[in-house]
């Protein structure tokens, strides 16, 4: 009776992986269709907007922070700025535990880090009674200098939830493990992920916010056009959505992406790469966010 069991939660996990993915023209997966969001703020606590907002779009994931990885002081990867659970996400909607790790923490390899922030994270789930979490991201800018270390932390990550979630007495289905993508980081080989999130945002430099936006211009993304259909890996496509607001010399400067050069951005994207329509991505849920842009400016974005 046992074996019958476990074969026919095996074959449920198998058919739903599955079912959650398929073949591009290509040969290369392709990801389920399907809307996200990012949740970067250091409390869950969704007003009544936020949860409209989630129903409104069919958005069934949410892509949450829990904690930032830092270089400590002492030369030490070290937690920062972790997130508190005031809040529940309403039913139906995955929790995606995201960790924000900054790149020279990356510069040396660190045996016991992806065990810490692995253990850290179930515990996280388990003393705020978070369930059903299917999935672990990564969210490092990492550059050429610590891409090898990056890559083998990743599968040191997967390796160590695959520990953790396995006992004689329970059979778990494997946690995906995904990482965000830079369009910088497209002419590396891919990192060892199930899937990873192209961040269409953050594509200028600061210092030049004179000449064109630093958070998105289509004049930046198009030099990296050219790779996204050759890049292996699965791809979701996260735009930007929130205010960017510094203060330059004495002067308050705010920077916010038209709507339509969102729309503009997104269509030459999936010109270039048909299935980033599928999983779609916005940053961030945010009540001043949602009220930024339009319904229909939503609509279209998440439009597959």
């Amino acid at each position: 009776m046992r074996r019958e069991v476990i074969g026919t939660v095996l074959a449920a996990v198998v058919a739903g992986m599955i079912a959650g993915c398929s073949k591009a023209a290509g040969g290369r997966q392709e990801l389920a269709v399907e809307n996200a969001a990012y949740y970067w703020r250091t409390d869950l606590r969704l007003d009544t907007a936020e949860r409209a907002f989630l129903g409104t779009y069919n958005i069934n994931k949410v892509y949450c922070r829990y904690f930032d990885v830092v270089m400590s002081d002492g030369g030490h990867p070290k937690p920062n700025a972790t997130i508190a659970f005031s809040d529940t996400l309403p039913e139906g909607v995955e929790m995606v535990p995201t960790v924000y790790i900054t790149e020279d923490c990356m510069h040396v390899p660190n045996d016991s880090l992806a065990t810490l922030i692995v253990r850290r994270i179930l515990q996280m789930n388990e003393t705020n009674d978070i369930h059903g979490v299917r999935e672990i991201q990564i969210d490092c800018d990492y550059t050429s200098r610590s891409r090898k270390t990056y890559y083998d932390f990743l599968k040191a990550v997967r390796r160590e939830t695959e520990t953790n979630l396995t006992s004689p007495s329970t059979l778990h289905p494997p946690l995906r493990i995904s990482t965000t993508i830079r369009l910088h980081q497209l002419s590396m080989p891919a990192p060892p992920v199930d899937y990873g999130v192209l961040m269409i945002y953050n594509t200028g430099d600061p210092r030049k916010f004179m000449e064109r936006n630093p958070i998105l211009d289509i004049r930046d993304v198009t030099p990296y056009l050219s790779r996204l259909d050759d890049y292996p890996l699965p791809l979701a496509a996260a735009y930007p959505v929130y205010q960017w607001i510094r203060n330059i010399h004495g002067v308050r400067v705010e920077h916010t992406v038209e709507a339509e050069e969102i729309l503009r951005v997104k269509r030459a994207v999936e010109k270039e790469r048909p299935d980033l329509s599928r999983s779609i991505i916005t940053y961030h849920l945010d009540k001043d966010n949602i009220n930024r842009y339009k319904p229909d400016t939503y609509e279209a974005i998440y439009h597959h």
